[in-house]
């Protein structure tokens, strides 16, 4: 038996994670999924809300406001006039948010992400869109919940992102007059390697590598905290988070995990291989994604589906668990969100019940 009271673990109730404000939130960012009328009503009625009824200072992405149903709109224009708007990769808001309310599908939530490559404020999400497993609540009553959260009668869950590094390195095309060198030998375009450029990304959901249009199996190397571990040779490869393990993953056959718990995902997208499983590792480690020097062709990388680029042979792509979580208001508390959200959007142990025996009467 262990004595030492230094090596007893102590594991925090997820239940115990509450939404606390140090001081009234005053400003709110309204993400709106874009092309999709049947969001407007519900954005105008609650930005009217907001502003009118709560007095908060109201940021909505520019493009948003460009929407003819929203730029025409009369009665809606004395209420526009008070937003404050910004354009992505432009203005920078992240300390200028106190809480985020996403309206539309799960992708208005990694929108959200996106936008802080830092801190995030936590994330208020109604499920206005065709999944909504990360959107538990509903839009029938509004008022009260944003009531709920302003005063900081809520739950948390926070939600594990990855903190990922590309480093390419650079290669400028030099273009030879006439195909031949100084030195006379026939070159039509040389790649001459100048420096390193470096990326940086905050991913909630999973980095994936893939092959790209290429026919070749993709061939990359995984290292973790420095020793390779394994080659992929398939169609590439995902690195999630908990949270990302329901989306990409879950269909390329991982498990299922609970954002609660602190690790990171490595699934195989189609491995040549029968053995190839799905591995968690901790949330600690640092994993490292290279192309094999003996791979055919190019790999081609996107961060929750953006950010989609090219990846050469000498490149890298360095991933961990970042140091910024995504706080996620909770409906209920986590793990009956979770679960609910299993049973309702994925279907999770579905399934006719079995007929129990038929009792056969006792004769007399």
């Amino acid at each position: 038996m262990l004595q030492n009271p230094k090596t007893i673990m102590h594991i925090q109730d997820p239940a115990s994670q509450r939404l606390t404000w140090n001081k009234p939130p005053k400003s709110v960012l309204v993400i709106k999924k874009i092309r999709d009328a049947s969001l407007l009503q519900p954005f105008k009625e609650l930005c009217v809300y907001l502003t009118e009824e709560n007095n908060m200072i109201v940021y909505v992405e520019k493009k948003v406001l460009e929407d003819p149903a929203i730029a025409n709109d009369e009665n809606f224009g004395p209420v526009k006039k008070k937003f404050c708007t910004f354009r992505e990769d432009y203005d920078d808001i992240s300390n200028q948010i106190d809480f985020i309310i996403c309206l539309g599908g799960d992708g208005t939530l990694l929108y959200a992400s996106s936008l802080f490559q830092g801190s995030v404020p936590p994330v208020m999400a109604f499920h206005l869109g065709s999944l909504g497993f990360l959107t538990p609540f509903n839009f029938e009553n509004f008022q009260s919940q944003v009531t709920q959260v302003i005063e900081g009668n809520a739950a948390l869950v926070l939600r594990s992102r990855l903190k990922v590094k590309v480093v390419k390195e650079h290669r400028e095309k030099m273009t030879v007059q006439n195909g031949i060198e100084e030195n006379g030998v026939v070159s039509a375009n040389l790649e001459k390697e100048v420096g390193k450029q470096i990326m940086q990304y905050q991913v909630l959901n999973e980095v994936v590598v893939d092959r790209g249009p290429s026919s070749y199996l993709s061939n990359v190397d995984v290292f973790l905290n420095g020793h390779l571990i394994t080659t992929v040779q398939g169609d590439g490869v995902i690195v999630s988070t908990p949270t990302g393990s329901t989306a990409y993953a879950a269909a390329a056959g991982a498990s299922m995990i609970h954002p609660n718990v602190p690790a990171i995902m490595i699934t195989p997208i189609c491995p040549h291989s029968l053995s190839f499983r799905p591995i968690v590792v901790p949330a600690g480690v640092e994993l490292k994604i290279m192309l094999s020097p003996d791979a055919r062709n190019t790999a081609w990388v996107s961060f929750d589906g953006r950010k989609r680029q090219e990846i050469c042979h000498g490149d890298s792509i360095s991933i961990t668990t970042s140091c910024y979580p995504l706080p996620s208001i909770c409906f209920r508390d986590p793990v009956s969100d979770w679960f609910e959200s299993l049973a309702e959007c994925l279907h999770w142990n579905v399934r006719k019940k079995q007929n129990n025996f038929a009792v056969e009467e006792e004769e007399f």
